[in-house]
């Protein structure tokens, strides 16, 4: 229920496993971003699209929530931020729904992360003031929200996170963005939610399409932890979520190898992005979302 996990440091709550155990959205989505910028503290990042620019005595009609309370109990008077407006920022989450996204090892799969963090992301957009928008994407675009920076818009986008499903088919990572490229026209922030399992040239190249037409881009490459060190005691058997083949072996015997080759492919999408002025955010599904959401901001300050 919300009011313990408020009575909670945020640190408790914003951990994945705390996340799991609630069940809507829009709760989740408060809760992360409230517990996100309680724990800004003092942090030099103030925004998306609003900039503080200086203090001013306080008037009468000026807005309670603009007063600086640490300012008044220093001084005995009462006094306001006042922030520069930047031009509102466009932003699309791309999220991943292919079946590969619905792996996990723990309580939390890949595909849960990504919804709860665009939820997060979303609210917190909103609440600046900027337009924030969806695309769903596997093999191919499967539902599209325009960007639009009203409020109430958040609901019509948990809504698309809540009825979306993890079941595409094997995700063409490239196609799509291509294709998304070519229809997103006016000049914004990509925000890509997936787990890239495409060839990382394909997928470097559709990305670096997003910046030929003047996209800022930011990728979230969400992996669980055992997607990354096979770290299994058994003989296991795999199962590819998105084509149902499988395969029996001894990870132990596999895992130096499987660990170097994924390292690599995590390194050369790494260092792809960054030679395109893309930001990249490698996430592992058991990382607190006030870190995630901290990288965020802060890469995107250095955009702006």
């Amino acid at each position: 229920m919300y009011p313990p996990l408020l009575s909670r440091c945020p640190v408790d709550y914003l951990k994945p496993e705390a996340v799991s155990r609630l069940s809507r959205l829009d709760l989740i989505a408060r809760l992360v971003v409230e517990g996100f910028i309680t724990g800004l503290h003092q942090s030099p990042y103030h925004g998306f699209s609003v900039e503080f620019s200086e203090y001013r005595q306080y008037m009468p009609g000026d807005p309670m929530r603009d007063i600086d309370w640490k300012v008044y109990a220093k001084t005995d008077r009462l006094y306001v931020k006042e922030y520069e407006e930047e031009t509102n920022l466009k932003a699309t989450l791309l999220l991943d729904v292919s079946a590969s996204m619905n792996y996990g090892s723990g309580d939390v799969t890949k595909f849960q992360y990504a919804t709860w963090l665009a939820a997060a992301l979303s609210h917190l957009m909103l609440r600046q003031r900027d337009a924030v928008g969806l695309g769903a994407f596997d093999d191919g675009l499967r539902h599209y929200l325009p960007p639009k920076s009203v409020g109430s818009y958040l609901h019509a986008i948990l809504s698309a996170l809540e009825n979306a499903t993890p079941d595409g088919p094997n995700t063409s990572v490239a196609d799509t963005f291509h294709e998304l490229a070519e229809r997103l026209h006016r000049r914004g922030l990509i925000i890509v939610l997936s787990d890239l399992l495409d060839e990382p040239d394909a997928v470097l190249s559709a990305l670096k399409h997003f910046r030929h037409r003047k996209h800022e881009v930011i990728v979230f490459h969400i992996l669980d932890p055992r997607e990354r060190d096979l770290n299994f005691d058994s003989e296991t058997r795999f199962v590819d979520l998105e084509t149902g083949s499988s395969v029996a072996t001894e990870p132990w015997h596999v895992a130096p190898h499987y660990r170097t080759a994924m390292e690599n492919w995590i390194q050369q999408v790494r260092r792809g992005c960054r030679e395109s002025l893309i930001d990249y955010v490698a996430i592992d599904t058991t990382e607190p979302f006030d870190t995630a959401l901290f990288n965020y901001l802060s890469k995107r300050k250095r955009l702006v």
